[in-house]
């Protein structure tokens, strides 16, 4: 029997049950929102994006030249989440000698049903895999108890732990992010948040960083903060290369400040969920009623978060 397909919508409509989520890019809704080509950014402000406010902190290579790069991925893992910065990587070693050493790592070495139906078969099983250096945390369904301790325990000798857009919730339960400033996809913000009050969400940023934990936004930012990881070990000029070579045009990963994002700091207008932003439908969606105002959601999961601290969903929401 073929495997039900994980789709993102239903990721993150279980966000609150799952405490893991992947993100849903509407496109047509946020092309609207922002008014326009260039997604409501103007020209100066994409000319700022390339300006890097504060430069990075240095990264040094081991003696042996190899940097081991870890993916931990289970089911529903999204793609361009792991292989987006894969893909970084890979190029920014080239032909050279050394350089990032890539490799997934789960539970078992048996095929991964990811986003879109792709299968991956892991390199490595945890107790097995090879120390890493950095470590890539993506959106995905089937975080466990065995990861978790993993990714904890393996942070302890890293020089960067990050996570990709809702991966962020992954390394919430690490408990590594705990009084930190973070950010994840825009849908999230008040999700993880509410669940995680201890978290300073950083709202419209492309990616965040706090000493060695580093926090990407949604889905594309992951290649951004992979070119942060490049430009700390090898420099700017190396890291330049490596987006060009990709013929990759974005500008996020020089500007840490969030400009790059910022159009995401304000949540849509619109008949939308309160907690993340979905679109909704009120002749069918969930709904609750407030101190005389109807709220609607985009699932069960999410009325239920809202109606544990309406006040504090309200807040957020009116913070965006």
């Amino acid at each position: 029997m073929r495997q039900k397909d994980i789709t993102r919508r239903e990721l993150l409509r279980g966000s609150a049950a799952l405490g893991c989520l992947a993100a849903v890019p509407y496109y047509s809704r946020a092309a609207a929102h922002a008014g326009g080509a260039g997604y409501g950014q103007s020209q100066s402000s994409l000319q700022d994006a390339g300006k890097s406010i504060a430069g990075p902190s240095p990264l040094k290579v081991p003696s042996d030249g190899i940097i081991p790069v870890a993916f931990p991925i289970s089911e529903g893992a999204v793609v361009i989440d792991f292989a987006g910065p894969w893909e970084v990587f890979q190029d920014a070693t080239g032909m050279d000698k050394g350089g990032f050493q890539l490799y997934t790592v789960a539970e078992k070495i048996e095929p991964i049903q990811v986003s879109g139906g792709m299968k991956v078969v892991p390199n490595y099983r945890f107790e097995n895999a090879p120390a890493p250096k950095v470590i890539v945390i993506p959106a995905q369904a089937g975080d466990t108890d065995v990861m978790i301790r993993w990714i904890r325990e393996a942070t302890k000798n890293t020089d960067v732990t990050m996570s990709v857009c809702t991966g962020a919730f992954v390394l919430a339960k690490t408990g590594l992010l705990s009084g930190k400033a973070a950010t994840t996809h825009h849908y999230a913000y008040s999700d993880l948040a509410m669940q995680y009050p201890d978290i300073q969400v950083k709202r419209g940023y492309r990616f965040v960083e706090e000493g060695k934990i580093a926090t990407a936004g949604g889905l594309t930012s992951g290649m951004d903060l992979a070119l942060r990881v490049v430009e700390r070990y090898y420099g700017r000029e190396k890291a330049e290369a490596t987006a060009f070579n990709l013929e990759y045009q974005g500008k996020g990963w020089l500007d840490a400040s969030g400009a790059a994002n910022a159009i995401y700091a304000k949540a849509p207008g619109g008949n939308t969920c309160v907690i993340c932003g979905m679109t909704v439908d009120p002749k069918t969606d969930p709904n609750t009623v407030y101190k005389g105002h109807t709220y609607y959601f985009c699932s069960e999961n999410h009325k239920a978060l809202f109606d544990k601290g309406p006040e504090k969903a309200l807040q957020l929401e009116m913070s965006q």
